[in-house]
């Protein structure tokens, strides 16, 4: 397999819209429709440009409400332009088929890692934290390390980057969940994670950069 692994850019849009469009979900994931913009949207944000729709269509999944689908689109496009969803993607031949939202720690919204996940384990105010808080890899791809490349090139590029800490806060499970887009605790322990904390059913892991 010749991956390649790059962080998103304006650029590479076409990209990150081609694996969510034809390849993330055609397993029938309950996690569609999903552009990975939710992390970095507000809670009022949310409420406006989201619930209303749900609303207008009673009993119907957001999944088969197509304005749904197209909202939420338009919201990842503009956060890409922006620069506030970050991540990488991985790609097999030039075609796109994983992906792992990872950020500045500051950068995201309390709707995306809740406010007790914010605050556990602040040992220092000035200490830059790279968060990881989804991976979505296409269903012919599960398996073959793609989750495990995008988490390794994520440390890496923390350290170039001047990171302190690495976390991930996989959910505290007993038995393995087809549709973890969190990532399983074992993910992390393999890349070095230790668990420091737990914020009811969620994993506080760290690695030091």
């Amino acid at each position: 397999m010749k991956l390649e692994i790059k962080p998103l850019t304006p650029a590479l849009s076409e990209d990150f819209f081609d694996f969510f469009d034809n390849r993330a979900f055609t397993d029938n994931s309950p996690m569609q429709p999903c552009f990975c913009c939710r992390p970095q949207m507000t809670m009022e944000q949310e409420k406006t440009e989201l619930f209303g729709l749900i609303e207008a269509n009673p009993g119907v999944m957001p999944r088969d409400i197509p304005s749904f689908k197209s909202t939420l689109r338009k919201i990842a496009e503009q956060q890409i332009f922006n620069g506030d969803l970050q991540g990488y993607l991985a790609l097999e031949s030039g075609v796109s088929i994983g992906w792992c939202n990872a950020n500045d720690k500051e950068n995201y919204t309390t709707l995306g890692i809740g406010e007790e996940i914010r605050n556990a384990y602040k040992d220092s105010p000035n200490k830059r934290i790279k968060s990881v808080l989804c991976f979505e890899i296409a269903p012919n791809y599960r398996g073959k390390g793609i989750a495990t490349a995008l988490l390794t090139h994520v440390c890496e590029d923390a350290k170039a980057k001047g990171f302190d800490v690495i976390e991930g806060y996989p959910h505290l499970r007993l038995q393995r969940e087809t549709f973890d887009f969190i990532g399983p605790a074992r993910l992390f322990e393999k890349a070095g994670f230790s668990k420091v904390a737990e914020q009811g059913n969620v994993a506080i892991m760290r690695k030091k950069v």
